[in-house]
């Protein structure tokens, strides 16, 4: 299933297109025109892919990068298909589990891939995006790169192992991005812990092409290639540090929120304002995603987000079908009617119970029938 890496035409080649060049094997997202959202035979090329190279002695490395309408980069992945979600939901289509499991599988196949996983991380990468990224052994971001966990936007919680890699961001900056969905460029990346290095837009597919001429059986191969194309490594100032520890370390969204209002700052006011916006009963499931996940392995955390995804489509524990779930209305609101104007359920934060928000962390499913009982 080997595409040249010249038929770039969206309407001729596949959604994802690969080859082997040298030793290394190079991965381009082919559906521009979607940002390169990943839809189920997305997820399925890519894991036929990895898997097909795990095993290949003639393999030795694997990058990926995605395309926008004008040719490569400029857009990694603006995350899973979000249409495909509602219109799967409504319908009670079985697929929609199906990708959310491969997709998670995925996820663990690249955090724990044996081989080095190089990605290009340019322009926008979020939600699914960063599932496919964030477990690479070289995370490279540019000038273009805008990233994040934006599910809250929609009424869902920042999965594909978001729990799992926020968590692990220092301080209460995990808290704040999954929560707010705030978006962040290569510096800030790199000083969370979620990109490793840059590298210059005008680069790039000097970088790209380099690799099919790296001999990867040389110890630390990637040394060498690194210290010609990436970027200077300057530190960063993360901004708004002490406010973003001292009110995203609270006990509940409701004490974040009403701290937030009672402070004059400017920062504070509008990050409430935007917290305010979001679903206040996914909000608080996020803070508890999060806060649990700090002492999952990513194994159990997906297994986790798994349990929750299901919830999200099935709020049967609220009295709820799938259509009057928090997930389809705020992607309604988002991508279908584009009215904006999400109707949540609650209103307020403070209308949120825990019996509300607790069943999200209960399986469906018994240990040994879990989707995701074979991940290790």
């Amino acid at each position: 299933m080997q595409n040249s890496e010249n038929n770039l035409t969206p309407t001729e080649a596949s959604t994802v297109l690969w080859e082997v060049r040298g030793r290394v094997g190079f991965i381009t997202l082919n559906r521009p025109k979607a940002l390169n959202a990943l839809n189920l035979e997305m997820v399925r090329l890519l894991t036929e892919c990895l898997m097909t190279w795990r095993d290949d002695v003639n393999v030795q490395a694997v990058a990926i990068r995605g395309t926008n309408k004008s040719g490569a980069f400029g857009a990694f992945c603006a995350g899973g298909d979000i249409r495909f979600f509602h219109q799967a939901a409504l319908a009670g289509d079985p697929a929609l589990g199906d990708f959310f499991t491969e997709e998670y599988s995925l996820n663990h196949l690249i955090h724990t891939y044996p081989k080095p996983y190089i990605a290009f991380m340019d322009g926008i990468v979020m939600g699914g995006g960063m599932g496919i990224s964030q477990g690479a052994s070289h995370r490279l971001v540019t000038e273009r790169t805008k990233m994040a966990m934006p599910e809250t936007h929609i009424g869902l919680f920042p999965d594909v192992g978001g729990g799992y890699f926020l968590s692990r961001c220092p301080g209460r900056y995990g808290e704040w991005l999954g929560l707010t969905g705030e978006v962040i460029g290569a510096g800030q990346a790199i000083a969370l812990g979620l990109a490793d290095s840059g590298v210059a837009v005008d680069q790039l597919e000097f970088a790209w092409d380099a690799l099919a001429s790296t001999d990867f059986e040389e110890p630390d191969a990637v040394a060498p290639w690194l210290a010609t194309y990436l970027l200077p490594s300057n530190p960063y100032f993360l901004p708004a540090r002490g406010q973003i520890d001292h009110y995203f370390s609270l006990n509940t969204v409701q004490e974040i929120i009403l701290a937030l209002e009672g402070d004059a700052d400017s920062w504070a006011q509008q990050t409430a304002a935007t917290l305010r916006k979001r679903s206040p009963l996914m909000l608080q499931v996020v803070l508890e995603q999060i806060r649990s996940a700090r002492t999952l392995s990513l194994a159990d955390d997906l297994r986790l987000e798994r349990d929750m995804v299901h919830h999200c489509f099935n709020p049967g524990h609220l009295g709820r079908n799938a259509a009057e779930s928090e997930t389809v209305e705020g992607i309604r609101a988002l991508a279908v009617d584009k009215d904006h104007t999400p109707h949540w359920n609650p209103v307020r934060i403070e209308e949120v119970t825990d019996a509300m928000v607790s069943p999200f962390f209960r399986s469906p499913w018994a240990p040994e029938a879990h989707p995701l009982r074979a991940l290790r």
